[in-house]
């Protein structure tokens, strides 16, 4: 692995603004931003169709697995079935780490990159009630429905991240940074993570 390439792996909370922090980090250190499209890279890297991946996008266990590839493919999955889906696109994490600076939003890519020491992994939540009016309002769905919503993803998040990772989604110590974007807002947090890569990497 390449560890001159600097890179940002984000964890998020459902409504703290992972996705949008990133995008604004993109833009201003100029580096791409990698979250649904790995999908379709490690889909194309690896032959198979992007609905299987996107299937199980950050679900958690290879009882799953078996179940959406059964959803996908009927009864012609019997050698897609040995392959192991989470692998495919920790290999594409990695490949797309060694040819330059990126941002990779969820997806385990803190673990995955472990062995990279040039990495500043982020986590990122904000307080549930924030949260729930950030939900509703951009879905425009009921404050309830919003909750439901963020308690669904973010279990979902949690249980995909320990089981593949033995570690714990949320928790402080597997991390650089862990920011409440309630506090300062999308701009300024992604100026706080800009201005501390930039000084911790020299760039």
């Amino acid at each position: 692995m390449n560890k001159n390439l600097p890179i940002i792996t984000i964890g998020r909370e459902k409504g703290s603004g992972g996705l949008a922090v990133a995008n604004v980090l993109s833009q201003k250190l100029d580096i791409p931003l990698y979250d649904k499209e790995l999908l379709a890279i490690a889909a194309e890297q690896s032959g198979l169709s992007r609905d299987i991946f996107e299937e199980i996008d950050e679900k958690e266990s290879f009882g799953f697995f078996q179940n959406a590839l059964n959803s996908v493919l009927g009864s012609h999955n019997s050698y897609i079935c040995n392959e192991n889906i989470f692998q495919l696109q920790s290999q594409t994490i990695l490949d797309i780490s060694q040819k330059d600076s990126c941002i990779f939003v969820g997806r385990c890519a803190d673990y995955v990159l472990r062995n990279n020491e040039n990495v500043l992994k982020v986590f990122l939540c904000a307080p549930f009630a924030d949260r729930q009016k950030q939900i509703a309002a951009k879905q425009h769905i009921t404050i309830d429905e919003a909750a439901k919503l963020i308690e669904q993803t973010d279990k979902k998040r949690s249980v995909y991240y320990n089981f593949y990772t033995n570690k714990t989604w949320g928790q402080a110590s597997s991390y650089d940074l862990c920011i409440n974007t309630s506090q300062i807002g999308i701009e300024r947090t992604a100026d706080f993570i800009a201005n501390f890569f930039r000084n911790r990497f020299g760039i």
